[in-house]
């Protein structure tokens, strides 16, 4: 049987091919993702040269990967990043004013100036701490949420927590995020609800790998290759900093328990008291280690990792109940580990 072989969406080459040579496909992206009101919606779009950011304090040198503006003069900014860095949000602010800033020359009137929205794709966890995968920042009055300053919109999604069933009143929305996160394993059998999508099934075809060149499918795994390496010298470091972490938490917790004995057992009698004192106190010791190295371990780790951070644990013995609260698994996640 004749096997068709579909490329991963989320790479730079496939991207842009999708969404930044296709005015139909870019239009009904952006219409499921941004959140439009009734009469918003984008009518017709036009693709903007993309261009290269220049040196700052903040960034390295960086293409955006899709500006396109609509017939209102509307202008969008696409990116898709596959790993969350510390200056991305500055980055991405950046772009997005510089893209305002540039729509008028000097002596223009500021009425000329339309909305700017930064639409970024995240493959990486960024707020663990919370459960929605879409966030929304615009620039709104602090008391009063619903009044709201025009000009720059950003948002920022977390594919990895996304899942079909927590979107119920977008199916446009969930057929994009799909795709998104679900074609880079497809081989043959293509979903149905793709196929029966007209914009979905010309953006899943356009993935056929036999419509690319070989350069371009070489370039393509360079690009994979370079994902790779940069996840494995990220994913060490989360291990070493809970590591660090988990061991300083520990030292801390058992000295501080230490003192706490002693003193204690100063107070209760010299033979009884120290033995008493020092036993709740190292009690009390490594249970706060553990909580201050756990606390530390995981706010330098990723929530991606909270399987391994579990296996970890557990392999300390530490209770479940605070691998539960550490991590945020579920017990049926934990039990089967190691």
């Amino acid at each position: 049987m004749f096997r068709v072989k579909y490329l991963d969406p989320r790479a730079d080459l496939t991207f842009k091919r999708i969404f930044g040579e296709h005015e139909d496909l870019a239009k009904s992206f952006l219409n499921a993702l941004l959140p439009f009101d009734e009469g918003e919606e984008i009518e017709s779009l036009e693709f903007l040269p993309a261009e290269l950011v220049p040196d700052t304090p903040l960034k390295k040198d960086t293409i955006v990967d899709v500006r396109c503006k609509d017939n209102r003069g509307r202008q969008f900014i696409v990116e898709m990043q596959m790993f969350w860095t510390e200056t991305f949000m500055q980055r991405v602010l950046f772009n997005a004013s510089k893209a305002y800033v540039k729509q008028i020359d000097k002596g223009q009137h500021y009425n000329y100036l339309q909305p700017v929205y930064s639409l970024n794709l995240v493959n990486d966890i960024f707020f663990p701490e919370l459960k929605e995968f879409y966030h929304l920042y615009n620039i709104v009055n602090i008391e009063h949420t619903d009044k709201v300053i025009e000009g720059l919109h950003f948002v920022f999604v977390e594919l990895p927590k996304f899942k079909p069933q927590s979107v119920l009143d977008k199916k446009m929305m969930v057929l994009w995020l799909r795709f998104l996160t679900e074609m880079g394993k497809v081989t043959n059998d293509v979903p149905e609800e793709f196929t029966q999508n007209p914009e979905i099934n010309k953006a899943v075809e356009l993935l056929r790998e036999s419509s690319y060149s070989d350069a371009q499918i070489l370039g393509y795994e360079k690009f994979w290759d370079i994902v790779r390496v940069e996840y494995a010298v990220k994913y060490d470091a989360r291990k070493e900093g809970f590591q660090q972490g988990l061991q300083q938490g520990l030292q801390q917790g058992l000295q501080q328990g230490l003192q706490q004995g002693l003193q204690q057992g100063k107070q209760q009698g010299l033979q009884q008291g120290m033995e008493q004192g020092m036993q709740q106190g190292m009690e009390q010791g490594l249970q706060q280690g553990l909580q201050q190295g756990m606390q530390q371990g995981i706010e330098k780790g990723r929530k991606a990792q909270a399987l391994e951070i579990a296996r970890k644990l557990k392999s300390l013995h530490v209770p479940t109940a605070d691998i539960l609260k550490a991590t945020g698994l579920t017990e049926e996640e934990i039990s089967p580990l190691p």
